[in-house]
C-alpha cells in the first residue's frame, strides 16, 4: 500500500535530511582535522604563555633566601648541573608577602602583588638542561632535540580551533629567540597545527600580517578564485593517497581568506582606549601582551608571547650585571603582565584563561664573576627555579613547593617540566597520556613516558 505524504510531512522529513547532510559534512570536516576533543570538562579554554627568554632569577623575584646573606662569598658544595665558579650572592632586593594569601614577591615586581590572590607561584621547578637550546626545547616541546611538536601545536591538535577565522595557535615574537621556529613547530603533527608567528615590532596590521589584503580583487572575486582553486586541489587530492601537505595548503588558503576580515580587526590595537594602552605600557612586550588579550578574547586557543627584542635573543640571560638587569627587565615585564591579568579579569576572561609566566630555567644563587666585581652576574640554573600560573582553574594565592635554604635544589613538591606540561593539558581538558599521535611506527605524546598532573595547584 502506497503512503502519500502531505506537504508538511514532506518538508519535515526533507528538512531533517538536509540537517543530517550538514552534520555529516561537519563530522567529515572534524575527521579531516584529526581533532581529538577534550577528554573531560576543561577549566581553561585558552592559554597565554608569557616566556621570559634567557631565564629570570628565582632568588631575585619569587624565592627569597636569607641564607645567601649569611653565607655570602662561600662556595657551594655538592653537585649541580652548572659548577660554581664563585660564592653565594645574596639578592639586594627586599621581599614581602602580599594579598590575603601572603604570596611573597620581590620589590622589583611592584604591580603583580595586586594579583597575589590570583597567582600560584611554583617554587620547586626543575629541568634537565642548564643550556639555552636544549632547555628551551624541553620547556616548549618536552624533548631536548628539535624533533617534537611544541606545546601549542599539541593543544591545537588536541582541541582544534574555537574560531574558524583565526589560527588556533599564534606566537607573538618581536625577534628571533635561540632555536627559533622549532619552539612553535608542529614537527610530525599535521602542518595546520604549526604556530603562526607574528613580529610585534610594528603594530600596524599590514606589518603584523603580511599580504593580509588582496592588492586588487574584491572579496566576491577572491571567493570565486578560491573556490575554483579548491575544486582543482580536491580533484588532485582524490586521485592520490592522503597528502597532508596538499590538505594543509587547501586549509591555509581558506583560512587566509577568512582572516582578511577577522584578523584585520583582531590584530588592530588602535581601537583600544588610552587608559588600557597606558595600563600596559609602551614597550614591545607590553603591546604583545595587549594583543594576546585581544586574540584570546576571540578564542584563539594558545598564544605564546616571547620576551625578546630585534637584537636580543635572550634578554634575561644575566651573566653580568645581574642585579641591575633583573630590575630593568622586571619593571617592563611586571607592568605588562599585571595589566594583562587586570584586563582579563575585568572582562571575565581570567576564569577560563590560563596565564603562565616562566623562563627555560632559573639563575644560580651563587655569583658568576666578571671583570667588574660590582657587576657580577648569575649563571644558568636548572636544579631549582620559580614560575607562576594564574586563572584557568588554578588555585590562586598559593606558593607551591620549595627549594633548599640557598635556592640551589628543588626539595619539596618537586615539579618537572613534564609535570608542568601534563598540568597545563589537564587544565585544558586533556589527559596527557591519551593525547597521542602515531608517527614512524610508534605513538608519541608531549610528555613522552613522563609527567604527572600537579593536582595540588588546581582549584
Amino acid at each position: 500500500m502506497t503512503t502519500f505524504l502531505d506537504r508538511r510531512q514532506m518538508l519535515e522529513r526533507a528538512g531533517t535530511g538536509f540537517g543530517m547532510l550538514g552534520l555529516a559534512g561537519l563530522l567529515q570536516s572534524e575527521a579531516r582535522g584529526h581533532v581529538v576533543g577534550p577528554h573531560f570538562a576543561p577549566r581553561a579554554k585558552r592559554v597565554i604563555f608569557l616566556f621570559m627568554n634567557g631565564a629570570p632569577s628565582h632568588v631575585d623575584t619569587f624565592d627569597p633566601k636569607s641564607a645567601l646573606a649569611d653565607h655570602e662569598g662561600e662556595k657551594p658544595t655538592g653537585k649541580t648541573k652548572r659548577p660554581a665558579k664563585a660564592g653565594y650572592m645574596p639578592s639586594p632586593f627586599k621581599f614581602a608577602p602580599h594579598g590575603e594569601s601572603g604570596v611573597v614577591m620581590s620589590e622589583i615586581l611592584p604591580n603583580l602583588p595586586r594579583h597575589a590572590d590570583d597567582m600560584c607561584v611554583i617554587r620547586s621547578m626543575h629541568t634537565d638542561e642548564p643550556n639555552h637550546e636544549p632547555g628551551l626545547l624541553l620547556m616548549h616541546c618536552g624533548n631536548q632535540q628539535p624533533i617534537r611538536p611544541s606545546l601549542g601545536s599539541w593543544a591545537s591538535y588536541g582541541l582544534g580551533s574555537a574560531n574558524e577565522n583565526l589560527p588556533a595557535f599564534v606566537t607573538l615574537c618581536p625577534g628571533r629567540p635561540v632555536v627559533g621556529p622549532y619552539l612553535w613547530s608542529n614537527s610530525f603533527l599535521p602542518s595546520r597545527h604549526q604556530g603562526m608567528s607574528v613580529d610585534t615590532n610594528n603594530m600596524q596590521v599590514d606589518k603584523l600580517i603580511a599580504n593580509l589584503n588582496h592588492p586588487s580583487l574584491p572579496r566576491d572575486q577572491q571567493r570565486k578564485m578560491l573556490d575554483l582553486l579548491a575544486n582543482l586541489n580536491r580533484n588532485h587530492l582524490e586521485q592520490r593517497a592522503a597528502d597532508d601537505a596538499l590538505e594543509a595548503q587547501i586549509r591555509a588558503f581558506e583560512l587566509a581568506f577568512k582572516m582578511q576580515t577577522e584578523a584585520s580587526e583582531a590584530f588592530d590595537i588602535s581601537g583600544e582606549s588610552k587608559e588600557t594602552i597606558d595600563m600596559y605600557g609602551s614597550s614591545v612586550f607590553a603591546r604583545s601582551c595587549l594583543l594576546a588579550r585581544r586574540l584570546c578574547e576571540r578564542d584563539v586557543r594558545f598564544v605564546q608571547v616571547y620576551y625578546v627584542t630585534k637584537s636580543g635573543k635572550q634578554p634575561w640571560d644575566t651573566h653580568t650585571n645581574n642585579n641591575q638587569r633583573q630590575k630593568e627587565l622586571c619593571a617592563d615585564s611586571d607592568k605588562a603582565t599585571a595589566a594583562l591579568l587586570t584586563d582579563l579579569k575585568q572582562r571575565g576572561l581570567l576564569e577560563d584563561t590560563l596565564v603562565v609566566w616562566s623562563g627555560e630555567f632559573g639563575r644560580t644563587p651563587f655569583a658568576q664573576p666578571g671583570k667588574n666585581k660590582k657587576k657580577a652576574g648569575r649563571d644558568h640554573h636548572a636544579d631549582g627555579f620559580s614560575l607562576f600560573l594564574a586563572g584557568g582553574g588554578v588555585r590562586g594565592g598559593m606558593m607551591y613547593g620549595n627549594t633548599d635554604e640557598f635556592g640551589m635544589h628543588a626539595v619539596e613538591n618537586r615539579v618537572h617540566v613534564h609535570d608542568l606540561h601534563a598540568t597545563i593539558l589537564h587544565l585544558m581538558g586533556i589527559d596527557h597520556q591519551r593525547l597521542t599521535y602515531r608517527y614512524s611506527g610508534r605513538d608519541f605524546r608531549l610528555t613522552d613516558v613522563y609527567g604527572n598532573v600537579v593536582h595540588d595547584v588546581i582549584a
